[in-house]
């Protein structure tokens, strides 16, 4: 390859493992645009780094060595910038082209398939409303509000460890989820870029049928957002668990009939806490409120929030979760989840910020914007878990469910 090139690394999903012994790097295209994964040793992370559009190969390997001390062959820096060329890894002509190709067939398919049926959960419907009925069985002491309320914040944590706090928020919403008209889907955007909303004209399946989209009202909001804007990482929607986990419950708790979905991603809020800001004052939120307030008043619609809680751990980048750790851990949730169930975003949004966000709760975005969606509404806390994260328990979780009425 030539020396010449200037490699620019797409957005990827990179993440700390051990690899034969050594600390190493997992590189994922989020994207799926080839099946292919990369693991470096985690020595040349600072590689990945230069990979930013303005280093060559050369470039690349005078940094390594005169700025991080890494000695380290030409020849290898070359294979390596090759090698995430091959994995589609790097915003060139290649990727591009593969990019449209996939959007094209996402969004010529009939429907979103589910991503996670038949590896997250039972694909075929009698054996996945076996295991749901199964979550509800237990909850019995949990009734279902009237039919009045207006939002479920609701985690999306896999069935396995977080089923029974699935169970107790969507039986406390069973009557709300099947009266529903229509239903906004407020998600964590996991991998899409920071302070982002993402919409799709697609519509998304369960194995219990299709949810369709509400295509003139995603049509209405692309208009007053911005189409290039919010389309522009729409496919994210392909492999995004937060959407298919919720709207599946949904599905379930409806006995597979259908409702109209606003499928909306949602990304990072950690700008706002970087650079001191408010999302209180943001004009893309607020015009996407803007537009979303109204369906609430004048539809019987029912606005999700797909959120998870804290992250913490080795898995996450921090240090191993022990009983002082575990203590703090609750204290801060239960602070976050009393302003949720009191339906106060900014309270919600004025603890994250306080805090640095440094227990990595992935609902931000999605819980805020659901609050100041549905306004005023008050609720209470459905469940509530701190979930194993690694093998050891050193790493946590933390998941809720809350109806607001």
């Amino acid at each position: 390859m030539s020396t010449s090139r200037l490699p620019k690394l797409r957005p990827l999903d990179i993440k700390p493992t051990v690899h034969q012994g050594r600390p190493s790097l997992f590189l994922r295209d989020p994207l799926d645009l080839s099946d292919r994964y990369m693991i470096l040793p985690q020595a040349l992370g600072p590689a990945l780094m230069l990979c930013d559009g303005e280093h060559d190969a050369a470039a690349i390997h005078a940094a390594l060595t005169v700025r991080y001390g890494l000695r380290v062959d030409r020849d290898v820096i070359e294979q390596f910038i090759q090698a995430l060329d091959e994995s589609l890894f790097l915003e060139n002509e290649r990727s591009r082209e593969a990019m449209q190709k996939a959007l094209e067939a996402y969004r010529s398919a009939p429907y979103r398939k589910p991503a996670l049926a038949g590896n997250g959960y039972p694909e075929e419907p009698e054996a996945l409303r076996a295991l749901l009925n199964g979550y509800l069985q237990d909850v019995t002491e949990i009734v279902p509000l009237p039919a009045h309320g207006k939002a479920v914040l609701s985690p999306h944590i896999d069935y396995q460890r977080g089923g029974h706090v699935y169970a107790r928020v969507w039986k406390r919403a069973e009557t709300i989820a099947r009266e529903a008209e229509l239903v906004i889907v407020l998600a964590t955007d996991h991998f899409g870029g920071f302070n982002q909303v993402t919409l799709t004209r697609q519509h998304y399946a369960t194995p219990y049928g299709v949810l369709p989209t509400e295509q003139t009202l995603v049509d209405q909001l692309a208009a007053r957002l911005g189409p290039e804007q919010v389309f522009a990482g729409e496919l994210y929607h392909r492999r995004e668990h937060s959407i298919e986990l919720v709207v599946t419950w949904l599905h379930h708790m409806r006995q597979g009939k259908p409702v109209e979905l606003l499928p909306i991603l949602v990304g990072s809020f950690h700008p706002f806490i970087e650079n001191g800001g408010n999302p209180a004052e943001d004009p893309l939120l607020n015009t996407l409120l803007g537009e979303l307030r109204p369906l609430v008043e004048d539809r019987r619609a029912l606005v999700v929030a797909s959120g998870d809680l804290a992250h913490i751990g080795p898995v996450f980048g921090t240090k191993p979760v022990g009983i002082i750790e575990r203590a703090d851990l609750r204290a801060l949730d239960d602070a976050l989840i009393e302003r949720l169930a009191a339906g106060d975003g900014p309270g919600f949004w004025q603890i994250i910020y306080r805090e640095r966000d440094r227990t990595n709760v992935c609902g931000v975005a999605p819980f805020y914007l659901t609050l100041q969606t549905v306004e005023a509404a008050e609720g209470e806390r459905a469940g509530y878990a701190i979930c194993p994260a690694d093998e050891h328990n050193t790493s946590v979780v933390s998941v809720c469910g809350i109806v607001l009425g």
